[in-house]
């Protein structure tokens, strides 16, 4: 039995803060970092028909520049959790939000296509430590009562960095009167949709000079003053704070600062806990949805939709992950995180195997036949949306809690690593597999989404009103 058990009960379960407007805003703020990945997982989806004409490359080379940014993301997030131990979250934050400024100028001025890869290896770094340090910033702050709810902002703040970047895509695109390669502020519109990316940068910057650092981090470098009144602000007066600054140090006693090695064990290298983290990363990933993100318009385009229309489609899409995103922070303290995780993945196996149905008819004058074109365009929709009210959300949330105390930060790490390699496979082998099958494709999108349901069923466990002290 560890210490955390022995701990006294200090109502953190219950509590609620004072100021529950102040909490919120804090986790917003941790979110923009969501909001980055999204604005920039979608934004590359305006650029994609202008990169291959302006440089002149093939399907496989402009998915490795496409994709690139992932591995950096990667990169990020394995180092991410040790950097934010070191230095603490909100430094974290802002060197994120240099690094991801500094990125959006330069892929909006490449002078050649290996630079514009190297300018999105940057930004991919910058965007996998804020994946790590947002959910887990989020957790640390968040009353048990109200993680759940404040967990899933870091997905929000993705879709909706995604549906704003489409946005701003569909303004320039009809600024520069449809083409992305038309010249807008003596660039071409496509380098001006990536240089935008400036803006939510130097905000997720200033933000994180807004918000306080996390009580966790606070305790475990001797400032526990400064811990106390933060744990007033986000966990209320009624809390009784010896007992549970005494529960955070008892837990971090026993965390003796994660590592790699203490994830190694079991019987198949990692401990079970860390390949079921991973598991849920690989399946959010291998069910296909940033293909929906990053391919769309040219995904429409390919099956006869006009370009215009084909953004047009990816901002309703957007739209739709908005609202599945609202329904999951409903119903994720309430319902439970399994249950949303099994609804969706039936949801999902549904939308897709009708997409994979509809692709597999032969274009006619380059054109999906009216019947499966709209079965194709309302399936993409109903896949998006039951990913967005479960895996999208679930995924981020359970991550943030289900690791014990001792391994949360490196097993976080290395789960969002996972996710960011699985995100890579899938988004640099789309264009490809699209030329050699695109309903075949779907096929197997539809069998990752079927698989996650008995991996759910098996081997997850329930989170919801945990503290995270309570996680092992």
């Amino acid at each position: 039995m560890t210490s955390t058990a022995q701990a006294p009960k200090s109502g953190a379960g219950t509590a609620h803060p004072d100021h529950l407007g102040h909490v919120i805003f804090i986790a917003a703020a941790a979110a923009m970092g969501g909001f980055l990945f999204g604005y920039d997982s979608s934004v590359i989806n305006g650029a994609v028909e202008a990169i291959r004409d302006r440089y002149d490359v093939g399907s496989a080379a402009l998915a490795q520049v496409i994709a690139i940014a992932l591995i950096g993301c990667a990169i990020g997030a394995a180092t991410a959790g040790r950097i934010a131990d070191r230095i603490g979250r909100i430094r974290c934050m802002q060197i994120a939000a240099v690094l991801f400024t500094i990125s959006a100028v330069g892929s909006a001025l490449p002078f050649a296509l290996w630079d514009l890869a190297f300018w999105r290896v940057v930004g991919g770094f910058a965007i996998g430590m804020a994946s790590v340090i947002g959910p887990a910033y989020i957790a640390e702050v968040a009353p048990p009562a109200y993680r759940g709810r404040l967990g899933s902002f870091q997905q929000a703040a993705i879709v909706i960095g995604i549906a704003v970047s489409q946005l701003v895509n569909w303004g320039l695109l009809n600024a520069a009167d449809g083409d992305q390669r038309g010249k807008l502020m003596g660039l071409e519109a496509w380098q001006v949709m990536l240089g935008v990316m400036v803006v939510p940068a130097i905000l997720y910057g200033l933000l994180s000079f807004a918000i306080p650092e996390s009580p966790r981090f606070l305790i475990s470098v001797g400032k526990h003053e400064r811990a106390r009144e933060i744990l007033t602000e986000v966990e209320g007066k009624d809390v009784d704070l010896n007992a549970r600054v005494a529960e955070i140090e008892g837990a971090m006693r026993s965390e003796h600062k994660s590592s790699f090695k203490d994830l190694l064990g079991g019987s198949f290298f990692f401990k079970p806990i860390v390949w079921i983290g991973i598991g849920l990363s690989v399946f959010q990933q291998f069910v296909g949805i940033n293909v929906a993100f990053y391919y769309s318009a040219t995904l429409w385009q390919s099956v006869g939709v006009d370009p215009a229309d084909s953004f047009f489609y990816s901002f309703t899409t957007s739209i739709i992950n908005i609202l599945g995103t609202v329904i999951a922070m409903i119903f994720v303290d309430r319902i439970g995180r399994r249950p949303l995780a099994i609804i969706g993945s039936v949801g999902m196996v549904v939308g897709l195997a009708l997409e994979a149905w509809a692709f597999s008819y032969h274009l006619v004058d380059g054109k999906l036949p009216a019947t499966q074109g709209w079965i194709a365009l309302i399936a993409a929709h109903v896949f998006v949306l039951f990913f967005a009210l479960s895996w999208g959300v679930v995924v981020w949330v359970m991550l943030g809690e289900m690791f014990p105390n001792r391994l949360r930060a490196a097993a976080l790490g290395v789960a969002a690593a996972a996710q960011w390699i699985a995100n890579w496979a899938i988004t640099a082998s789309f264009p490809s597999l699209a030329d050699w099958n695109l309903s075949a494709t779907y096929v197997i999108y539809t069998a990752f989404a079927a698989l996650s349901i008995p991996f759910v069923l098996k081997f997850v466990k329930e989170t919801k009103g945990k503290s995270l002290e309570e996680m092992g």
